[in-house]
Parts: C-alpha cells; structure tokens; sequence
C-alpha cells in the first residue's frame, strides 16, 4: 500500500507555541519522507532537548526522545548498530551548538549516513530565552536583561570546518524550499547538516518573521516588504564537488564561505556544499570488516534462553582500533 503524507503525522497533541516556526520545520519533515516513501518501520526520528526535541512525537515513525546534547551520539549508534535504517537527528542551536558542540564536530568526522537538522532561533525558548551560540554579539533580545555578550557561532562554516558532507541552510516559513533541502540530505551519502532559521515569536523580538520577511524596511520599496531571505538557486549557484570538472573541495567550500557569511541585509538559504566523493563511515568499515553489511551488530544474536550474552565482539573491537 502507497505511504501517504497522513501516515507520517501523529496524532499527539503539539503544544509548540502559536506562530512558532518549528511548525514549518515539523510539515517540511513530513513532508520529505513523504516524498523519499521511507518506510515508516526502517525510520527513526532522534531528538535532544528543547522545543525540537518534542519532533519525534509528531512523526509518525520509531522516536527516540535522547538527553541534551546527546542526540548526535546516540544517532550515531543506531546508524552503525543497523545500516539499514533510514536516521533523521533533531536538535536546538543550543542543543547542538552549545554542550553537543562536540558531538557536532565529531559527527562531521565521522561522515556517518544520515541527517541532522538544527531548530536555528537564537534563543533557548523552553527555558525562558536565554542566548543561544547561535545568537549575534550585542543582541538584545527580549528575553535578556543586558544585550549578548558573547559572539557567535556560525552552523554552517563550522559544519563545513569539521568535515560534514552536505551543508544546508533552509527557513521554515519557506516550507516547500524546505522540504526540498531536507529530501536532498535524506538522499545524500554522508551526514547531511541542515540548518533552520526558525522565528521565535515568544523570546526572540528581533529575528521575527517580520523581520526575516522584511517588513521593516517596505519604506525602501515602495511600502513593499523587501526580503532578507534569499535563495542561492536564484543566483546560479553550484554547491557540488566535482574534482574531474575542477571543482575540488577547497575550491566549493571557500565559494561556501562567502555566501554562509552573509548576515542582516541578505540571507541565503539553500544547498551550501555537497560532497559526494568522500566514503561515509559505513563504507570504512566495510574496508575492514567485509561481514559488516551482511552481519551488523543489530542482527546478530547477543543472548541465549537464559539472557547470557552470546555475541562475540572481540573481531570488531581488533578491527576498528586505532
């Protein structure tokens, strides 16, 4: 029986606050698997902590509901365990650039198969507005008492840095552009990073829809919103990697930099970089353990009638060490 989108949606209640953009984000999700027809037994869906680590509750696919931080390991470890399953990771900017920095960079590594999606609004909207690492120095916002005193960390160029293979940036009042970047990074090899410029209309008053919209700045133009949000499609952009057409890594990522850099009165979104030709961590362990896709941790048998453990790891460990 064909999948529809209705199949990939719950029936929880979603108690996201009215106007929040991570409604936009939840329908482009849904939408994107839609669309790639995961099969809904072979997708798991893995959140932090946060306003976006509710994700999992809305889609209708296994949800696993992980600490803060800590959603990148524990994706990871599934991923590896069983590469047969399709593995989407949720987070906050908080959450994932601020204690998950780590898991972040390591990920980027790693290149293991599979997406990560960071909810981008500045702020920790589930504990009253503090300043995220993704907020602007100088920001005041009306959840801070005294302007950000901190700078900023930049998802992407750091995304790009430490190594991750596919590197987008989406809006999600944007939603069909959205859901188009998403089902690009589902149907890359590699981790796929996406960013998310997601308002918050509860604690963060100056990165507003209105704002990213700009619908301060109609007097410019003719009482018409003039748009800080951008597409890189609509300048010819070409994110991909091609080292035979003389598009080495270096050469795209630079052309990245420049365009991740833009801030205030121009904001891209779109596909940042794409690199195909560098072996996901699933195709390494392949290199060493030829069982490995044939015989992966998830299908082997770990334990007898009498819950004593039966498998043998000892292979794995002598392969994989360093």
């Amino acid at each position: 029986m064909a999948l529809k989108l209705t199949d990939y949606r719950t029936e929880v209640h979603n108690d996201w606050c009215p106007g929040c953009g991570d409604f936009g984000i939840l329908s482009a999700v849904q939408m994107a698997l839609a669309e790639t027809k995961l099969n809904l037994s072979d997708t798991v869906v893995v959140s932090g902590i946060g306003c976006s680590g509710k994700t999992p509750h809305y889609v209708n696919v296994t949800g696993i509901h992980t600490l803060h931080g800590r959603p990148l390991p524990f994706a990871t470890g599934i991923k590896i365990s069983n590469p047969g399953l399709n593995v989407v990771v949720v987070g906050g900017d908080g959450d994932g650039m601020g204690i998950g920095a780590g898991h972040f960079v390591a990920a980027g590594r790693r290149n293991v198969d599979m997406v990560y999606i960071i909810y981008d609004n500045g702020v920790y909207g589930l504990t009253k507005g503090q300043a995220s690492p993704t907020l602007k120095l100088g920001t005041k916002t009306k959840g801070l008492i005294f302007p950000n005193m901190t700078s900023n960390i930049n998802p992407l160029i750091l995304a790009m840095a430490c190594g991750y293979t596919f590197v987008a940036r989406g809006y999600s009042f944007n939603v069909q552009h959205l859901k188009s970047i998403i089902k690009a990074a589902i149907d890359h090899r590699g981790t796929a990073f996406v960013d998310v410029l997601q308002p918050c209309p509860t604690y963060n008053d100056i990165n507003s829809k209105e704002w990213y919209n700009g619908e301060d700045r109609s007097a410019e133009n003719n009482g018409r919103p003039l748009p800080r949000v951008y597409t890189l499609e609509s300048k010819g952009y070409d994110p991909n990697v091609n080292t035979d057409a003389g598009r080495d890594a270096e050469t795209v990522m630079l052309d990245a930099f420049k365009y991740a850099s833009e801030w205030g009165d121009s904001i891209p979104i779109g596909v940042f970089y794409r690199n195909e030709e560098i072996p996901t961590y699933g195709d390494r362990i392949l290199e060493r353990i030829p069982e490995y896709s044939a015989l992966p941790p998830a299908k082997q048998r770990i334990g007898n009638g009498n819950r004593k453990p039966v498998a043998d790891i000892e292979g794995y460990m002598d392969e994989l060490s360093v």
